[in-house]
């Protein structure tokens, strides 16, 4: 077997309209589905897409009851990344759309084939929106490069 590419990411949420207006209205993501014509039935749901395929984004809500994340060092998901450009300029303007919607910034970081901006969704899933670095090659001794504070 060989994987082709990720096709999508399902995560659980505690609330589907906190969380889709968040992934829609702050993201930009396309929303496909709401919660009022959920393919799985009684279960909240709302689908996104960028365009590249059927769907990139699921959120299943779970209710407020359910178990937060956990904090500090733990097995499973640390973040997992969204392009959002190929330049600085984009990636500022990722930055401004965040800080004007109250965003939680993580962090910045300047991994030499990528500059990212690290921030957490509303139920604490850490995200890096990033920009490839235009003319640097994903060699090895590119990728594992030591990360640098990114200056924007």
């Amino acid at each position: 077997m060989e994987i082709k590419e990720l096709g999508h990411l399902v995560l659980y949420v505690h609330d589907i309209e906190r969380s889709a207006a968040f992934y829609r209205d702050v993201l930009g993501w396309k929303q496909l589905r709401t919660a009022e014509d959920s393919p799985l039935g009684r279960v909240p749901v709302a689908l996104f897409s960028s365009g590249r395929t059927h769907h990139e984004l699921l959120l299943i809500e779970v209710g407020e009851d359910a178990q937060p994340l956990p904090r500090g060092r733990h097995v499973g998901l640390y973040h997992f990344g969204l392009k959002v450009g190929d330049s600085d300029d984009e990636l500022r303007e990722a930055i401004g759309r965040c800080r004007e919607a109250g965003v939680h910034v993580v962090g910045m970081s300047d991994h030499t084939v990528t500059h990212s901006l690290y921030i957490t969704d509303p139920d604490g899933n850490e995200i890096e929106l990033y920009i490839d670095v235009p003319g640097v090659s994903w060699d090895l001794e590119h990728v594992m490069a030591p990360v640098k504070a990114l200056a924007l």
